[in-house]
């Protein structure tokens, strides 16, 4: 009889790295509500993080330090006992990447051998790296799938192809259960950074003002609603418990759809009945891939994945968590 999610999770010790990011604020709390024992590996205060503002790290151990800090990982998953790795820690942003190069790699890079290794000399039985559509790099052939070539060719783009391989290493050579998560762009309450698309537009809309595009507009990417996947990524664990040949391999994780920057900027304003804002079009970004969007059909077929949330949908949700966020920071004046 297959176990249960519930059975899986209940008193599982599991480390999350990044925890105070998107995705880690929402995944931390599905897994503490699912019984599992977690750690979070925390490097900064974040007092903006909705972990931090929400209160979960009161419930949660907490291991503060660095991913590049090689005794605190190994410490860290021998102490906690740690069974499930969800490495999400990294510097996520496009823009920093290309200002600070070498740092975006020893992070992203250097961060995730260091755990992994960490891991292997520990015995972690499976670790999931959280990954990028911006793996793949520059391609004619869209949309992408988990078998396209890795081809990162700008700083942060170059960064997750070097850790995907790295990841694929320790599965492939030391036989570790790990497993690559390839969302595409994920958005949802708790995103604080407003120089992302979704939070910047929504932030400029309830002030008044026109919402500017860095690109021309017409970039493409895929999008993932934040929820959507953090379940991606219990089940992509859950999957790997159940079947070891998952080990080392990748699955791409997104709604499948193709907006450019424009119209979904378009469809947020639709949303929050402010047409008459129509964007500024800079037409200033550099170093950014034009075109990506993704294949979700073998998480779908393998893992009996699919979002819950289509883009609407998503975007109403998130909307509605960004007015009641900034209405309680005006009540709190």
């Amino acid at each position: 009889m297959l176990e249960t999610a519930a059975a899986f999770w209940h008193g599982r010790p599991t480390l999350v790295t990044g925890a105070t990011g998107l995705l880690g604020s929402w995944l931390v709390p599905a897994l503490h509500q699912r019984g599992a024992d977690v750690t979070v590996l925390v490097r900064d205060g974040l007092p903006r993080s909705l972990l931090v503002a929400d209160g979960w790290l009161d419930k949660v151990n907490v291991a503060r330090g660095s991913l590049t800090d090689e005794s605190l990982l190994r410490r860290v998953l021998a102490e906690y006992g740690v069974q499930t790795v969800f490495h999400l820690g990294a510097q996520t942003l496009v823009g920093v990447a290309k200002v600070d190069p070498l740092g975006t790699l020893e992070a992203n890079v250097r961060g995730t051998w260091l755990l992994l290794e960490a891991a292997r000399q520990a015995g972690v039985p499976q670790v999931i790296v959280a990954s990028s559509d911006k793996a793949y790099g520059d391609s004619e052939h869209l949309p992408y799938r988990e078998d396209h070539p890795l081809r990162g060719r700008f700083p942060y783009d170059c960064s997750k192809s070097c850790a995907d391989l790295i990841a694929t290493m320790y599965a492939q050579t030391y036989g570790m259960g790990v497993a690559i998560a390839r969302c595409g762009n994920l958005f949802g309450g708790g995103d604080l950074n407003f120089s992302r698309l979704i939070p910047g537009v929504i932030m400029a809309t309830l002030r008044g003002q026109p919402f500017q595009i860095r690109s021309d507009g017409l970039f493409v990417r895929d999008f993932l609603y934040v929820e959507d996947a953090a379940q991606a990524y219990l089940e992509l664990a859950q999957a790997l418990a159940r079947d070891s040949s998952l080990g080392g391999q990748a699955f791409n994780f997104g709604l499948e759809l193709r907006p450019t920057m424009l119209a979904l900027t378009q469809q947020v304003l639709q949303i929050m009945d402010r047409a008459d804002l129509q964007p500024q079009v800079l037409n200033v970004a550099s170093a950014e891939i034009r075109e990506q969007t993704l294949d979700a059909s073998k998480a779908r077929t393998v893992l009996g994945w699919s979002p819950r949330h289509g883009m609407d949908e998503g975007l109403r949700r998130t909307v509605d968590w960004y007015t009641r966020h900034f209405d309680t920071l005006a009540t709190q004046r």
